[in-house]
């Protein structure tokens, strides 16, 4: 039986679907036939986070035990807001978070996508955490990685020297991170 991932994309429209699909598909490449991959259209319905909170929610509820969940930019910063909201009901395999914002700024719409600021606490870390940034993304500041480095010390980290915000369409190196997980 193929191993469940479940891929959140970023932004809320979609063109960001649609740019996102590239990551997609390169992880479906690496991993093959083994993994199966749901991706699911996550408009923006209005609200302050967009829906993602909800939507996110929905999405892992719906899936079944064991299920691995990747996520790039907004989509990631909103899966981790979600892990350290709500009371998770299901066996997660993974985490694998893509170009993950820090949201931060006294702004009234930055204040939707804030994590809590002890959301470090209620992350479940015997679930394996990994994060993954390009230290050239032109879109979320590479030096957001070191507050989540210090938040969670714990989680896995990988900086990559180049790949842009969409890291050049290319997850080979978190597919790898996947497969270890069967290992």
């Amino acid at each position: 039986m193929a191993l469940q991932i479940i891929f959140f994309h970023g932004g809320g429209s979609k063109e960001d679907f649609e740019a996102d699909k590239k990551l997609v598909e390169s992880l479906e490449d690496q991993l093959g036939a083994s993994y199966v991959v749901h991706y699911p259209f996550l408009p923006d319905d209005g609200s302050p986070d967009l829906g993602r909170r909800r939507q996110i929610k929905q999405a892992i509820s719906d899936s079944e035990d064991g299920a691995i969940l990747v996520a790039h930019s907004l989509g990631a910063s909103m899966l981790l807001a979600c892990l350290s909201e709500f009371d998770v009901e299901r066996k997660i395999a993974g985490v694998f978070l893509i170009a993950t914002p820090f949201w931060q700024g006294s702004e009234d719409w930055v204040e939707a996508f804030k994590l809590p600021p002890d959301f470090a606490e209620k992350i479940d870390r015997k679930t394996p955490l990994f994060f993954y940034h390009c230290i050239d993304d032109e879109e979320v500041p590479f030096e957001q990685l070191a507050i989540y480095k210090q938040q969670l010390p714990w989680a896995i980290f990988r900086e990559i020297s180049i790949g842009g915000h969409q890291f050049n369409d290319d997850l080979s190196i978190v597919a790898a991170d996947i497969r270890g997980l069967s290992q």
